[in-house]
């Protein structure tokens, strides 16, 4: 046996040991769900027990209050694990961020206790409001990824993978001014803003069936009008234009706006736009050398995970932005079987039963597991650092 798997049987037997206090944290945040921005709670019981083992804890990082920082050891190579621990509005946690809190947790406390024997740093970072508000895309542009080695965190779903195929997210905020008319006297001194987003709103319906099977394109009018007498003189939508790589999302944002810019010339309206460039989700780059890593010891645990190429995109995540700046994975752990959504009150349940406590300690031990092979094999982080250094040579 070498001294890596030394290392790591010593790493399995610290979460196994820690495990009645880890489970019983993930359930006290389970049952205290709060929304982005506002995981005083949660962010606070955190960083608690990082301080309380060891870990030297900044607290508020990045100007967002329930951010932070905990870090153990000294220089490099250094190795974090990304805790998310927000919930959905009205539904809590539907999308188990209490498991990926305390999972990044308890691999952070795992890893940490090998570091002497290693050298390097660990750290947890808190990140909030990935549900609601990409608290990473804020973090990210505020350097609170920077000169790390690698960033990681696992995430419970209905299938284990390590491949995550999250979409480039852009939000896009429109408004039409026409002009108020009374709909049957003088309907013709209006000019219709309603026209306008139906004009607008049929023409991206056909702009889907010219769009790649991966991309997706949706939205909701916000204002349609006051009254059904009054030629409407205002409307507003929002929309989100998702894509599997960051160009064709750009290619898709022109085809997108030059629809509204048509709608506004045929129906004689003002178009005012907004594209929410500073929320703007990156598309997740999966760093093949660390999946293959934490493949290998997710796998050693006794999952398997599913092939690549049967895993289809998943929405968008925040986590896109951070494996922009440094070499990251994003895989996720199953707790529920295929046919279970996240998202919805089933998954909340499944994230407090004894599934979800299995796919937390399970998630754990990887993780950590992985950060022993980071720290302790230049070989692969060499390979991180080229793949990053090829991928990034070649993105937008």
């Amino acid at each position: 046996m070498t001294v890596r798997d030394e290392l790591k049987r010593s790493i399995i037997a610290g979460v196994d040991r820690r495990k009645d206090d880890l489970l019983k944290l993930s359930l006290r945040i389970h049952s205290n769900p709060e929304v982005a921005f506002r995981e005083e709670k949660a962010a606070a019981w955190l960083s608690e027990v990082l301080e309380g083992e060891g870990f030297s804890v900044e607290r508020g990082i990045c100007q967002i209050p329930t951010a932070f920082r905990a870090s153990f050891g000294q220089g490099e190579p250094r190795v974090a694990f990304l805790a998310e621990y927000d919930a959905l509005p009205g539904l809590g946690h539907g999308c188990g961020h209490n498991i990926i809190g305390t999972a990044s947790l308890a691999a952070g406390l795992a890893a940490k206790e090998i570091v002497a024997q290693t050298s390097g740093s660990v750290l947890v970072i808190g990140t909030p409001a990935e549900e609601a508000a990409g608290g990473k895309v804020y973090m990210a542009a505020r350097g609170a990824f920077d000169g790390l080695d690698c960033a990681m965190l696992a995430h419970p779903g209905n299938r284990d993978a390590v491949i995550t195929h999250a979409l480039a997210c852009l939000e896009l905020d429109v408004e039409f001014f026409g002009k108020a008319a009374h709909a049957a006297a003088r309907p013709e001194a209006g000019v219709n803003a309603l026209d306008a987003m139906i004009i607008a709103f049929s023409s991206l319906g056909m702009l889907r069936q010219q769009l790649r099977d991966s991309a997706r394109l949706h939205g909701i009018i916000t204002d349609g009008g006051q009254a059904v007498n009054v030629i409407p003189h205002h409307t507003a939508a929002s929309l989100l234009l998702r894509a599997r790589d960051d160009s064709y999302l750009e290619e898709i944002k022109e085809k997108v706006l030059s629809c509204f810019l048509a709608a506004a010339q045929a129906s004689g309206c003002r178009l005012e736009y907004r594209w929410g460039e500073e929320s703007r989700y990156k598309a997740m780059r999966t760093n093949l050398a660390l999946a293959e890593a934490y493949q290998r010891n997710i796998e050693s645990i006794g999952r398997r995970i599913a092939e690549p190429e049967a895993r289809p995109a998943v929405g968008s995540t925040d986590m896109g932005n951070v494996s922009a700046i440094v070499p990251a994975i994003h895989p996720t752990v199953a707790i529920a079987p295929p046919e279970f959504p996240i998202h919805t009150v089933e998954f909340r349940e499944i994230a407090a039963s004894e599934a979800g406590h299995q796919g937390l300690i399970d998630s754990a031990k990887a993780l950590a597991m992985t950060a022993v092979d980071v720290l302790t094999n230049a070989d692969l982080r060499r390979r991180m650092a080229e793949e990053f250094k090829n991928e990034s040579a070649t993105a937008p």
